[in-house]
């Protein structure tokens, strides 16, 4: 029988998974597991504050406060793998390797090829292949191209289990692809009738709901216009050799969503809205889509990932540790990635609620320039970062171009930065940085001819409660808002100074409460049924 995960199921899945995952997580109940309490907090006469655009229940509900035109922060609670509605799975062991003498990629690919020949069960899961304590030198890229399949180690450190890129040549050491791509269905595409939808919203208008049903799977479509870009001025980058500015064909958005219920034209739709659609730019619509070939139910777990190299400036040998595409539901958890050129871990656009935690990225080595040392970086949709470690990387948490949210970094460290985090170019939407501690920026900004012409990095970027060396947050020209909320670190004017401030509250100041934003949104998504 083939399974389908719908919103009804996952909710009445959710209740151990997800308050594990708060009673793990939230700092009030730390305190109570240390026998310190609420009250005992408030009898030492902390001076808690609360941000001004939400408001944090006794019973764990938010209200969330809109602006002049409705707009509000978004609920980044559902990203991550099923959205954080189950646990991550403990899959069978299928196969035991050990290390061998000499390329032990060969050996790898054949086992992983082996499993993906196998059934997979309900849950679309095959079994884990074990890689015993030792070392693995790898000469080539190992493919995982089926769903289901685990790779697992016994230790991300040196006494565990390493996996080695030997010799020379850039390449990914692990790659997750599936094929394929987002494909409209015909004859489902209908106009949103809300002259304006602002941040936030979980439901929306249209002309004919009638080819929809709860549980579609939708692209939520927001088309580029050209007085849109004329607004924020990104038909105005002062040129250098290589600048382009921007077309309004190249920034056309597409949101994957999935309907939860409709009543009478109004749809309603998992996860918000991330960047406002205003009808005086353009008409937004949505489609039923499918994704035939994408992979799911794809983990890699506990094990090192290193890369030989020649020099401390070596461009000529491994450059991404684990590389996922065209994928939806996957993780990766515990492992540790070393003297890499770019990533630890890297999702294409085709990623989708995909949970990286626990893992960390050490000591890349390349030289420092761009395209370099993007320690953990994201370009897909609905992906959660979480307890991450960095050192001697450039953009360590960092979007790329068009990068369509949510997603959350959350509980992130980062060490002898030589760049800034955050939405790197060309429009990132619906990004929370929540507790990102750096010795380095933050920035959320107009990067100008940076680039080829990068342009405004992204909208709707909230920073909450992080600490930094400095930051720059910006808001677009007349087109939506970025936050810095309880930013501990110098505000500083940017790569462009001159440009709209963000929406900068109570910087400095401490005991912003909750005091993780992703936390309490993701405890208040799980008191209600979807």
């Amino acid at each position: 029988m083939k399974h389908k995960f719908s919103w009804t199921v996952l909710a009445l899945l959710t209740s151990t998974a997800l308050f594990s995952f708060i009673n793990d997580h939230d700092p009030s109940i730390s305190r109570q597991r240390s026998g310190k309490t609420d009250q005992d907090s408030l009898n030492t006469k902390i001076a808690f504050w609360k941000s001004k655009f939400l408001d944090v229940h006794k019973d764990g509900t938010i209200t969330y406060h809109p602006d002049e035109q409705g707009n509000t922060l978004p609920d980044f609670s559902l990203v991550g793998y099923h959205h954080g509605f189950i646990p991550i799975p403990k899959l069978k062991v299928l196969k035991t390797l050990k290390p061998i003498d000499g390329d032990a990629g060969k050996m790898i690919q054949q086992a992983i090829d082996e499993v993906a020949a196998q059934a997979p069960d309900q849950n679309g899961h095959r079994g884990t292949i074990l890689l015993s304590k030792g070392t693995y030198p790898i000469a080539g890229t190992i493919h995982i191209n089926a769903d289901g399949i685990v790779l697992k180690g016994e230790g991300n450190t040196a006494e565990g289990t390493r996996l080695i890129a030997t010799g020379k040549g850039s390449r990914s050491l692990l790659q997750i692809n599936g094929t394929g791509k987002i494909t409209e269905t015909p004859g489902t595409r209908v106009n949103i009738t809300d002259k304006y939808l602002p941040v936030g919203a979980k439901s929306f208008n249209v002309t004919d709901p009638k080819a929809f049903k709860a549980g579609d799977k939708i692209i939520l479509y927001r088309p580029g216009s050209a007085n849109w870009i004329k607004d924020i001025q990104m038909d105005q980058i002062i040129a250098r050799e290589g600048t382009k500015q921007w077309r309004p064909e190249e920034y056309d958005l597409s949101y994957e969503r999935e309907i939860t219920k409709i009543k009478g034209n109004t749809i309603f739709i998992d996860n918000p809205v991330v960047m406002a659609i205003d009808q005086k730019y353009s008409t937004g619509s949505i489609y039923k889509y499918s994704y035939k070939g994408r992979l799911k139910e794809v983990g890699v777990e506990n094990m090192l990932f290193e890369s030989e190299y020649a020099s401390d400036t070596d461009e000529d040998h491994g450059n991404i540790a684990i590389d996922f595409d065209d994928i939806e539901n996957g993780w990766v958890s515990n492992i540790t990635a070393r003297f890499f050129i770019y990533a630890a871990v890297s999702l294409n656009t085709g990623a989708k609620n995909i949970t990286v935690k626990d893992s960390r990225c050490l000591d890349a080595k390349s030289i420092i320039t761009g395209g370099r040392r993007y320690s953990f970086n994201n370009n897909g949709q609905q992906n959660l970062f979480m307890n991450l470690e960095t050192t001697e990387g450039r953009h360590d948490y960092v979007t790329g171009a068009k990068t369509a949210g949510p997603n959350v970094f959350y509980n992130c460290k980062s060490r002898n930065t030589h760049a800034d985090i955050g939405p790197h170019h060309r429009w990132a939407s619906g990004t929370l940085y929540d507790n990102i501690d750096t010795d380095g920026q933050i920035n959320v900004q107009d990067r100008g001819n940076w680039g080829s012409g990068h342009g405004w990095a992204g909208v709707t970027q909230v920073l909450w409660n992080c600490t930094v060396e400095s930051a720059a947050v910006q808001n677009p020209w007349a087109s939506g808002k970025n936050y810095a909320i309880g930013l501990k670190g110098k505000k500083v004017a940017g790569r462009l100074p001159g440009k709209p401030d963000g929406e900068w509250e109570a910087q400095d100041q401490q005991n912003l409460q909750p005091s993780s934003l992703f936390l309490a949104q993701r405890k208040a998504a799980h008191l209600k049924t979807p």
